[in-house]
């Protein structure tokens, strides 16, 4: 019997409080069923489909209930409480999954939801994890330019954000990548850049460039039409004002400002970009 995952049991005893599953009709190693989850007419001999847990007692026992995830599995699971001990996650079963502080990628908040693996730890209890980097795979079938929604489930100062891709891969978004704030728990739709031959992938957020500076120059115009048509910057903004605005760099910026000033819709002031004519 294996904790973390469902299985077929045989049902080798009846009580008036549940039943008692085991892998084999004369085993001594049996797992209680409670007998509000016990299905009508169920009888000794009969095979049910399980998922095996530890209750409030630290006791083995059965559950016919689904969680959102099993050992080895990922999910995106909604932290409930965070006490002392670590994080409380809502997993679909009575008893919370414990997210112990070392195994926590960021601080947690109560309410958000972040991307864990299931896994049994050395005393033998099932916890979550948020250090995904080693267990999700590398080699994905993705090709260049193709577009996977991934979860940002660790940000290093050094090399970028960590991604779980299609819950099964893992892959890096750059540090010169990530404009705007970027939070572990953030779900985006990415772009692959590269499959490297060692099997790691590099993502982006944007387009090809001449796709980007589209998207960018549509963007910048809508934006300075909510200023009532003048935005209160150029394109000698410090960068961190842009990135602030509009979570690009400053020189995708010039280059979809550069975009709508030779398409004659604005006009770049000494201190400011407004539109020209009526538009």
């Amino acid at each position: 019997m294996e904790l973390g995952q469902f299985q077929e049991l045989i049902v080798v005893k009846q009580t008036d409080f549940g039943i008692y599953l085991a892998d084999e009709i004369d085993s001594e190693d049996k797992v209680l069923l409670p007998i509000k989850q016990v299905p009508r007419g169920t009888k000794r001999g009969d095979k049910l489909r399980v998922f095996l847990y530890r209750d409030s007692k630290d006791r083995i026992i059965a559950t016919t209930n689904t969680p959102k995830i099993e050992v080895g599995g990922f999910a995106m699971l909604k932290v409930k409480e965070v006490t002392e001990i670590g994080a409380f996650l809502d997993w679909g079963l009575e008893r919370d999954l414990l997210l112990p502080y070392k195994e926590q990628t960021t601080k947690v908040r109560a309410g958000r939801s972040y991307p864990v693996c299931l896994y049994v730890d050395k005393t033998g209890r099932l916890a979550a994890t948020m250090k995904l980097y080693h267990r999700l795979k590398l080699n994905p079938p993705y090709t260049s330019d193709d577009h996977i929604e991934g979860v940002v489930y660790e940000i290093s100062d050094e090399h970028g954000a960590y991604v779980m891709l299609d819950y099964e891969y893992t892959g890096l978004l750059p540090l010169k990548e990530m404009h705007g704030k970027i939070r572990v728990g953030d779900t985006f739709t990415f772009r692959i850049v590269n499959v490297r031959d060692n099997g790691k992938v590099d993502l982006s957020l944007k387009e090809k460039a001449y796709v980007q500076m589209d998207k960018d120059a549509a963007m910048i115009m809508d934006a300075i039409m909510s200023y009532d048509g003048e935005l209160p910057f150029n394109d000698k903004a410090d960068p961190s004002v842009i990135d602030e605005e509009f979570g690009i760099s400053k020189a995708a910026f010039k280059r979809a400002v550069g975009r709508l000033l030779k398409q004659g819709l604005i006009i770049i002031n000494e201190e400011t970009i407004t539109t020209k004519g009526d538009i």
